[in-house]
């Protein structure tokens, strides 16, 4: 069988490669016609949600419809220049993420610990 024709669906992925991808140091003028055309010649993209404000401008989430596609693209687009700016394309992992504390609870362990 040859894999030079098609995806092997066979293939152990690592742990950590996933549909979305974080796409980093973008530039600000990057329209959203141009992140489909960039990132949708490596598959069928289900949506990319671009930053707007203030600390997420220069940032992007593209989600694929398939994890290989997003594979080949986080390996091509890695350090691509676009508009004099290199890449950053990461998979988005959702474990590294800070967790929520409850306010409440944390003041009260922290009674606890001063008494």
């Amino acid at each position: 069988m040859s894999l030079a024709f098609g995806k092997s669906r066979t293939v152990q992925l690592a742990p950590s490669v996933n549909r979305i991808l974080l796409v980093k140091n973008l530039p600000f003028k990057i329209t959203a016609e141009e992140m489909f055309d960039l990132f949708g010649k490596y598959g069928a993209i289900r949506q990319i949600r671009m930053g707007t404000d203030q600390k997420t401008r220069g940032t992007a989430f593209v989600v694929y419809e398939d994890i290989f596609d997003a594979k080949e693209a986080c390996e091509h687009l890695q350090g691509f220049n676009v508009m004099g700016r290199y890449l950053v394309v990461l998979y988005y992992q959702t474990s590294h993420r800070p967790k929520k504390v409850d306010l409440s609870k944390e003041e009260e362990r922290v009674a606890q610990l001063r008494r």
